[in-house]
Parts: C-alpha cells; sequence; structure tokens
C-alpha cells in the first residue's frame, strides 16, 4: 500500500534492519511496534560498533598509542555528528551520558549544589507537566525535597494536550526551572515547547526538555527551540543502548557544579584540591561509553541520509493510518490526541473487557509486539482514570501492512476474550 507522506524507499530501508527479517511465534513474521521502547538498528550501526571492537578498542584521551588516537577521534567525531544534528552552536556543549534519564538527573542535582544565580531555596517553584515520564518527575521531587523549592505542574485536558490556561500563574517570578517533554512517550502529544521556553526565559526560569521521543522523530534545532538543556537517548533514534546527550548552553553548563567526580573531569588534582576541566569533559567523568558513541555516530549518518523531514513525514502518515485502523475496532479507546498532525507515533489505547497485559500478550501470539503497562507514566494514567494501556510506535520502518496486521491481531484479541 502506498501512503502520501510514506518513505519512497521504505521497502528498502527494512532491507537494513536485520531483525525486521525474523520469524516470531511459530514461524510469524515479526511486527515490531515498540519503538518508543526501543528502536531496532540498521546493519550500519551493528557494523560500526563491530569494527571499533576489533580494529579500534582502547581507551581515549589517556593511551598515547595508535589505538588510542583512532578511539578518541571515534567518538570525539561522535560527538561532532551529534552536534551538527540537533544543530548545537558549539560541540562543546554535547555532554555524553549513559541515558536521558541520567541527563535529567545531572541537571538536577548540579541544581542542588549549584550556588549563585542559580541556588534554589524556599520560595522558588519548579515546573513540570501531568505527562511526564518518571525520569522527568522524580529528579525534580527529590530537587525540590533537597531545596526546599515547591514543584507544580501543567494539568492536562481530556484530549490529551497540557492545559495551559494557568499559564501566566503557573510561569511567574517564582519559576527557576521549567522541565517537560517535547513530546509524550504514552499520549503522543507534541507540546508547543519554544513558546512555553520563551515564557519561562522571559521570567528568568531555565527551560530544560525531555526530548527523547522528539529528536527521533522530528528535525530539531535545540538552539531556535530556546532551551537551556535539552536530553535525549541513542536507543530510540538507531543508536545502541547505553549511551544519551545532554545539550546545553555555556553559558549556563559554566554555572553548574560538576556532577561526578573521577577521572578526566579535571584540570588538576593534589590531596587538598581539585580543579576542573572545561566542557564538555567536566560532566563526563570516568572511562565513557565509547563504543556506544562511535554506535550512536553511525545512527546519526543514517537518519541524516534518510532525512529528518522525510523521517517525520513518514511517522506522520502511518500514525494517521494506524488511528483510522484503531478506530475501527469497537471498544477500543486512544489516549491522547486523535489528529496526527498533534502527536508523534506513540499510541496508547484501551481494549474494553481486556487487561492491557493479556492484550500485549495475545498480540505477541500473533508476532505483533507492542508494550502494555504504565508506560512509566503513572501520574497521566491516573489523569486519565486507567491503570494501564497498551501502546504501540512506529518508526520509519514501519509498513502500513503491519499496521493492518496489529488491527486484525486486536480484532481476533476481542473475539478470543469474548468481549462485546
Amino acid at each position: 500500500m502506498s501512503l502520501p507522506g510514506l518513505l519512497p524507499e521504505l521497502e528498502v530501508i527494512r532491507k537494513d534492519f536485520p531483525i525486521l527479517q525474523r520469524t516470531v511465534s511459530e514461524g510469524r513474521p515479526l511486527v515490531y511496534l515498540d519503538s518508543a521502547n526501543t528502536s531496532q538498528k540498521p546493519q550500519v550501526v551493528i557494523d560500526a560498533m563491530v569494527d571499533h571492537l576489533e580494529r579500534h578498542n582502547a581507551n581515549i584521551a589517556r593511551a598515547m598509542h595508535t589505538l588510542g588516537a583512532e578511539a578518541t577521534e571515534a567518538f570525539e567525531g561522535a560527538r561532532d555528528k551529534v552536534a551538527g544534528f540537533i544543530h548545537a552552536p558549539d560541540r562543546h556543549e554535547v555532554v555524553f551520558t549513559k541515558n536521558a534519564t541520567e541527563a535529567i538527573n545531572l541537571v538536577a542535582n548540579a541544581l542542588a549544589w549549584a550556588r549563585g544565580p542559580l541556588q534554589l531555596g524556599e520560595g522558588d517553584e519548579i515546573l513540570i507537566t501531568e505527562m511526564e515520564h518518571h525520569s522527568n518527575i522524580v529528579p525534580w521531587q527529590l530537587l525540590a525535597e533537597r531545596t526546599g523549592a515547591r514543584l507544580r505542574w501543567f494539568g492536562l485536558t481530556d484530549e490529551g494536550q497540557l492545559d495551559l490556561s494557568g499559564i501566566d500563574e503557573l510561569i511567574n517570578e517564582r519559576t527557576r526551572v521549567v522541565s517537560l517533554t517535547w513530546v509524550s512517550n504514552m499520549l503522543g502529544t507534541v507540546n508547543p515547547v519554544a513558546d512555553i521556553a520563551a515564557r519561562a526565559r522571559a521570567q528568568g526560569a531555565l527551560v530544560v526538555l525531555d526530548a527523547s521521543q522528539a529528536v527521533p522523530q522530528l528535525p530539531v534545532d535545540v538552539d531556535a527551540v530556546g532551551a537551556d538543556f535539552v536530553a535525549f537517548t541513542g536507543h530510540k533514534m538507531l543508536g545502541p543502548t547505553g549511551i544519551g546527550v545532554l545539550w546545553g548552553r555555556t553559558a549556563v553548563f559554566e554555572q553548574l557544579p560538576p556532577f561526578l567526580g573521577g577521572g578526566e573531569m579535571i584540570a588538576t588534582v593534589t590531596m587538598e584540591r581539585s580543579t576542573y576541566a572545561g566542557l564538555p569533559h567536566r560532566f563526563e567523568a570516568g572511562t565513557p561509553p565509547i563504543v556506544e558513541a562511535v554506535g550512536l555516530g553511525a545512527a546519526v549518518d543514517y537518519l541524516r541520509a534518510v532525512g529528518m523531514d522525510a523521517v517525520h513525514a513518514h511517522e506522520q502518515a502511518i500514525t494517521a493510518y494506524a488511528l483510522e485502523g484503531l478506530a475501527s475496532v469497537p471498544g477500543l479507546t486512544v489516549l491522547g490526541p486523535r489528529q496526527a498532525t498533534e502527536r508523534g507515533g506513540a499510541i496508547a489505547f484501551e481494549l474494553a473487557g481486556v487487561h492491557p497485559h493479556d492484550v500485549a500478550q495475545v498480540l505477541d501470539t500473533r508476532g505483533v509486539a507492542v508494550r502494555a503497562g504504565h508506560h512509566c507514566a503513572k501520574p497521566a494514567h491516573a489523569r486519565y482514570g486507567v491503570q494501564s494501556s497498551t501502546r504501540m510506535s512506529s518508526y520509519l520502518y514501519t509498513t502500513p501492512a503491519e499496521i493492518d496486521a496489529l488491527v486484525e491481531s486486536l480484532h481476533y484479541t476481542r473475539d478470543y476474550f469474548k468481549v462485546g
């Protein structure tokens, strides 16, 4: 089937992903619809990591030999690729972490120790939203507890959007940090982050964006969006697990104390005191995820070759097709916006009379891989009066035929449980 917006080379792209060629569940072809959880990896990413381990493996920045120089070049080359991909003004503003969770915790913990203009205390406010992943809730709860600041949040509308009706009251002269998701991993909602960032910065607040679902799907310009920090993770954008990114503005980074202490993040060390390296190494203590960075660099190369405008158009087309197909299933309720133009590729839903875990298990017997649970977004589920949900999520390799398989399997699930 051909849909407007689909990648024209979709079948060629699918051949780049070896796992998509396998079968599961008594020989059924794998229908992988769990990319918001983790994306699959093209062969070029796998090959780049294997080649590095086979031919260039060494620690970086320390070893005075050929392998050490090659490993350092590969690691720093990956930083250059990431910086270009997100349009970072300066490569030194790209800090490698182990995932987006660590990236957000880096900011929150450093703020807990900060002195001077960034120091938080009684009377200060931290603003988040009700749709956040737990990784963008818990660190700010901890920061509020440690500093005496007050945690506040935007609520949600019945349609799955941020309730911005009280924005003038929520973003005020006491607001010190605003942290929110760019694209919800549960509701799929694409938030107006540039507008919110502008309001926050006008009040002198720091703006932190969780872009874990945005960077894989959208063309991203971190400078233009107006945030101070942007966090995302490699494994949702065709890269490996074990590596994430924190981009931050130099002027803000330089006001933060180190997050972890150890090798590489220092300038000098004596028994009495230490001085610290400049960006980005000040926030990269110890041996970093070297081969993972190499894999992420290869993933960036792949995405740039496809083109993020094309990836976004494909996601929109597949999401619209999925929403249409899901609407044909009796008793199925989509959580979040009903229009593809308002959301990303993750679609959480309820199927009346069937527990989400049972839905996922029956789908798995049909070769369809989805996720069930609260998706690390319990407050958002509570807002809509549900304990958990089933979630399908597409990516640049998803086909209309796979959506058809999902919809057919959901009809089968209703018949299996004799609901309706």
